[in-house]
């Protein structure tokens, strides 16, 4: 079972994997651990991470990016339009009102799903993984930001099951990094003693986010969550394109946003000045060749940045203020501030959180890989493939969740908060209605001020099946809500309370009867956030209730659930299908390019050769021949043959190898023939040596056979003829001619000597046993009175013990 764990970032992502070795982040095809979020669509394939990149400037309306911000919104979200201006690529409207991007693929125009995207990127990341772990990877842990809705969450799941992937759960970053930090100290405080509070601080190229958490021993309990969605590293990229912009138009009187190539090499250079200005506090130049119109931009910039900049760092402390609310703690309580994400290393970012805090900055994690970590500590503690260190996990809930439902008693709408801000999640919650007929119940946010999203609705569940009690009174129908490991909210499960006749004899058990019809009680069972225990909490009942001995059971209710964001069965069975449509695609164009990159390969290759080793292995003739077939073969690579099936690549290289090959063939004889050669020599030198010393009658070797031996003589006697006879004819041929003899035949004809003589010279001389000598006994007569025998023998007489013997004591 796979354990890996994947931070799908705005601007980069990461994916780190479980081993024996512990957590470790992993490394893609270009020996860089960060993978970039762009993906780019060609008139054959597309190009995911490092490679669609690279082709941000060439192919730009082509190439998306921050496709991140836009999932489970609407096309006619105001962020989504808003957001239109600055892009290079194309946004468009899905037959379900969803934002899609609109590309060329293939030749033709497509619009893909946010969803759809983001399934192509994950994709990557699981080759990545896959490749790392030599086996296939389905379960995984993903990353997502803290403010997150229930629709954005929502949609990041449907992207991993479109990718083939089994997210076991959506995790948020600061909590990720929070595992990645707690799970690894030794010294945190005993389950009873109070606990140690951590600020993490996670500012990164989109979003700003704060959360604070209690560690104690095997335990993590997330007490608060803050965030600016609006405040990250692209902001600050902003401000210096804006700047730039409004100089080149002075300047040089070009209009930038004008042309979308000219705006991504700015975003490219700005972000680079941005880095540089982090570590430097003098004038840093920007340079940029061909610009516009072919004309070479230049300027400069220092820290009076920081000036420009003014607004958006006043937005740092917000969150920060808000957070200690939200947990009325105080500056001394924090232990420690834990500060990550891309931006964290802006000096003036930096500057106004530890002041906030009267503290210097930690920086203990890897700023980078800290959630890619983290998500994968969270996979092995959920895998039973690995054995973690047992730590438990409370996250918060980051918007108050009410319900809203129709009552007739107070003639209107009745709502009641079932998830208040910061609740502990994961955990449900039941409650209790009476009615007679189905009813249906809408989930919302609260507190739409505090969403960074358009509409507060999370959906709507119709319990359905619900009938009077026989004596036509209301029924009492229990529902349970629940916001899962994922942080999205769901009506899990309704079940009816029938009432039922108790046979004679049979003890009948009590039920409360209301009175008023449209009573509701909340919050009757709560579970811990492990969801593994229960409790009710009792309320007291109206006056007007009474008292009944009844028999009861319980009904399972169906459910119809009407999210606000939901992707249909049919519509995600097609992304999947369309997915895997797309893979194969993108395979069978790099089996294409890798038939003519190889084609390209042989003609450099043997071009440089005919010049250089292979010059004296071919005739004139043969290699001007050979030359000129290889520079048509360039020509035809970068004309006609530049966009061709992989058979007629695969095809041209056998053409070309039937005239290469015999030369290449030529000079590796020639290298390995003198080898051959040069064993078979030493092998019959070696049998020479025996049958001469054999005739010698050295007595290593008298013991042979004679008739042995004659075979052994004739054999090498051949062989050598063999050889000399094959090396006069070699040397009366040319480099550039086919060999008389192979090497091959040489190493047969060396293992044929081998195999006729050795077995017979090797034949071990016959050992001869020394002469018996006299025991002591023998030749001294009885010892100690004794029979002679008895002495030899040692055997005790009756009743008298055996005597020890050396032999006996060294056993």
């Amino acid at each position: 079972m796979s354990v890996v764990g994947f931070d799908v970032g705005f601007q980069s992502c990461y994916v780190a994997v479980a081993r024996a070795g512990g957590i470790e982040t992993v490394a893609n095809e270009y020996s860089d651990r960060c993978t970039p979020s762009f993906v780019s669509f060609g008139p054959r394939n597309r190009s995911i991470g490092a490679a669609a990149k690279s082709q941000v400037v060439t192919n730009c309306k082509n190439t998306v990016q921050g496709f991140k911000r836009f999932h489970g919104r609407a096309f006619s979200d105001p962020y989504v339009q808003a957001a239109k201006s600055s892009l290079v690529f194309d946004l468009a409207q899905m037959p379900t009102g969803t934002t899609g991007i609109k590309v060329m693929y293939m030749e033709e125009e497509k619009v893909f799903s946010i969803e759809q995207v983001t399934a192509m990127l994950l994709t990557k990341l699981k080759e990545t993984a896959e490749a790392a772990l030599k086996k296939p990877v389905a379960d995984c842990v993903i990353s997502v930001p803290s403010f997150f809705t229930d629709a954005e969450r929502r949609s990041v799941m449907d992207a991993a099951q479109i990718a083939g992937l089994n997210c076991l759960r959506l995790m948020n970053d600061t909590t990720a990094v929070a595992l990645a930090y707690g799970i690894y100290k030794q010294d945190l405080p005993a389950p009873e003693e109070k606990p140690r509070t951590v600020v993490f601080v996670d500012v990164g190229h989109a979003g700003y986010q704060v959360s604070v958490c209690a560690f104690n021993k095997g335990k993590l309990k997330v007490l608060g969550s803050a965030f600016d969605p609006e405040l990250g590293g692209k902001d600050f990229d902003e401000v210096l394109v804006k700047y730039f912009c409004e100089e080149f138009a002075q300047k040089y009187k070009l209009d930038v946003r004008s042309k979308p190539r000219a705006l991504v090499r700015l975003y490219q250079e700005c972000e680079k000045l941005k880095k540089l200005m982090s570590a430097n506090s003098s004038d840093l130049p920007l340079n940029i060749e061909c610009f516009m119109n072919d004309i070479d931009v230049s300027g400069t910039l220092n820290r009076l940045f920081e000036e420009f900049c003014a607004e958006l760092l006043a937005k740092v402390e917000a969150p920060l203020r808000s957070i200690m609310e939200q947990t009325r703690l105080k500056k001394e309580d924090i232990y420690a501030v834990e500060i990550m994400g891309g931006a964290s290393r802006t000096p003036a970012i930096k500057d106004r959180i530890s002041k906030f805090f009267g503290k210097e900055l930690s920086t203990t994690l890897n700023a980078d890989e800290a959630v890619a970590r983290g998500c994968a500590l969270q996979c092995a503690i959920l895998s039973p493939a690995f054995k973690v260190r047992e730590f438990s996990i409370t996250e918060v809930v980051p918007y108050p969740i009410s319900l809203k439902w129709t009552s007739a008693a107070d003639e209107g709408v009745s709502d009641c908060e079932v998830f208040p801000k910061n609740h502990a999640a994961p955990f449900s919650k039941v409650l209790t209605f009476y009615r007679r007929e189905p009813f249906s119940l809408e989930a919302y946010y609260n507190n739409p001020k505090e969403l960074p999203y358009p509409d507060p609705t999370i959906g709507q569940f119709t319990i359905q099946k619900v009938v009077p009690q026989p004596s036509g009174e209301s029924s009492k129908v229990k529902v349970k809500v629940r916001v899962n490991v994922h942080g999205v909210f769901s009506v899990s499960s309704a079940s009816l309370v029938e009432v039922v006749k108790s046979a004679e004899g049979e003890e009948p058990m009590e039920m409360d009867t209301p009175a008023k019809e449209d009573e509701v009680k909340s919050s009757l069972l709560m579970t811990s956030t492990e969801d593994n225990k229960q409790e009710e909490k009792k309320n007291e009942q109206p006056p007007q209730a009474k008292k009944a001995k009844v028999k009861t059971k319980t009904v399972d209710l169906p459910i119809e659930n009407s999210l606000n964001w939901q992707l249909a069965g049919e519509a995600l069975n097609l992304f999947v299908e369309n997915e895997g449509k797309m893979i194969m695609q993108d395979k069978l164009e790099k089996e294409r390019n890798d038939a003519k990159n190889y084609v390209e390969e042989y003609v450099y290759e043997m071009r440089d050769k005919l010049q250089g080793v292979l010059e004296n292995f071919v005739s004139e003739a043969d290699r001007d021949s050979f030359s000129l077939k290889l520079e048509d073969t360039e020509n035809w690579l970068y004309e006609e043959g530049e966009d061709q099936q992989k058979q007629v690549y695969i095809d041209k290289l056998v053409e070309l190898k039937k005239l290469g090959e015999p030369i290449q063939n030529r000079y590796t004889e020639a290298e390995e023939r003198p080898k051959a050669l040069d064993e078979l020599v030493r092998q019959i030198h070696q049998y020479t040596k025996v049958v001469e010393a054999y005739k010698a009658k050295d007595e290593l070797y008298d013991h042979l056979d004679e008739l042995e031996m004659m075979k052994v003589e004739k054999q090498v006697n051949e062989t050598m003829t063999w050889m000399n006879n094959k090396k006069n004819l070699q040397s009366k041929q040319s480099l550039s001619q086919d060999p008389v003899v192979k090497a091959q035949e040489i190493q047969a004809k060396t293992k044929e000597l081998y195999s006729a003589c050795n077995h017979i010279v090797t034949i071990p001389k016959p050992k001869v046993e020394p002469p018996r000598e006299e025991t002591a006994a023998e030749q001294n007569g009885p010892v100690n009175g004794q029979e002679g025998s008895e002495a030899q023998t040692g055997i005790p007489e009756k009743g008298q013990a055996a005597p020890e013997t050396t032999e006996a004591k060294s056993l």
